[in-house]
C-alpha cells in the first residue's frame, strides 16, 4: 500500500509540473501547448509509469550518493553468505517485522543460486520491543554467531527478553561476553547510524534493501530481489 500511494504522488507531482510552472519549459522546448501536451499524454498513457520509474531512479541515486559506501560496510560479523561476495545486498531489518520474516526465505534462496552475493544486515528496531533482539545480534555478531542467532530470533516469534535469551541460548553465545557487549556504546552507535541511513534513504518501514544503485522497500519477493542482483552485478 505505501508503494502504492507513492507512485500515485508522483505520477501526481509528475503531472502537476508538466502542466504547472514545469510545463512552459517543456513547451517551449517542445513546441507543444497546453491543449497539445494534454492531448499527448492522453494518447501516450504508458510514459507516464515510465517518467514515475525513472524519476524513481534518480531520487534513489541521489539517496544513496548522500550515504555512500558506507550503507554496504557491515558491522564486524553482520553478514549472510558469502562474507567475500562480489555483489553486496544491503537489508535493514525488524526481528518484531512480520515482512522481514516473510523475506528470510527468499535471501536463503538468493545465498544457495548466488555463491558470489554478500548480504550486509543493517539492525533497524522500528517496531517496540525490537531493540532489545537488535542489540543481541549484534552482540552476536561480535561473536562470529550472527547467522545462528538471526534465525533463532525470527524462529522465537517474539521479542520478549526471554525469547532473546533463548535465542541467544540456542546460537551458542557466551552471555558473559554478551553482557559485557551490551554493557558499552557500541551497540547504541550502530543503531543510531542505521536509523540516520534509513532516514537518509527515505526508508519508512521494513525490510528495506540497498543493492548496487537501488534503494527500495518491501518484501518484494525471491524473483524481484534476484533480478536486483543481476541489475547490480552488471554494473
Amino acid at each position: 500500500m505505501q508503494d502504492t500511494s507513492r507512485k500515485y504522488g508522483l505520477v501526481t507531482a509528475l503531472i502537476a509540473l508538466i502542466f504547472g510552472f514545469g510545463g512552459a519549459a517543456l513547451w517551449s522546448i517542445s513546441g507543444l501547448g497546453n491543449g497539445m501536451t494534454r492531448h499527448y499524454l492522453l494518447e501516450n498513457p504508458d510514459i507516464l509509469p515510465e517518467m514515475v520509474e525513472n524519476l524513481e531512479q534518480r531520487e534513489s541515486s541521489d539517496r544513496l550518493a548522500k550515504v555512500g559506501d558506507d550503507v554496504t560496510q557491515p558491522f564486524p560479523g553482520a553478514v549472510l553468505g558469502n562474507p567475500d561476495g562480489a555483489v553486496t545486498l544491503v537489508k535493514f531489518t525488524d526481528y518484531g517485522c512480520g515482512y522481514c520474516k516473510t523475506s528470510r526465505p527468499d535471501i536463503d534462496a538468493l545465498i544457495a543460486d548466488n555463491p558470489d552475493l554478500r548480504v550486509v544486515i543493517r539492525e533497524y528496531p522500528i517496531f517496540r520491543g525490537s531493540d532489545g533482539p537488535a542489540r543481541m545480534a549484534l552482540a552476536a555478531a561480535r561473536q562470529g554467531k550472527f547467522a545462528e542467532f538471526h534465525d533463532a530470533m525470527f524462529d522465537q516469534g517474539s521479542t520478549a527478553h526471554d525469547a532473546v535469551l533463548s535465542a541467544a541460548a540456542e546460537a551458542g553465545l557466551d552471555l558473559a561476553q554478551a553482557d559485557a557487549f551490551l554493557a558499552g556504546d557500541e551497540a547504541n552507535v550502530e543503531l543510531a547510524k542505521n536509523t540516520g541511513m534509513a532516514r537518509q534513504l527515505g526508508f519508512g518501514g521494513t525490510p528495506s534493501w540497498v543493492i548496487g544503485n537501488a534503494a527500495f522497500e518491501g518484501a518484494v519477493g525471491k524473483d524481484n530481489l534476484q533480478k536486483a542482483v543481476d541489475a547490480a552485478r552488471e554494473l
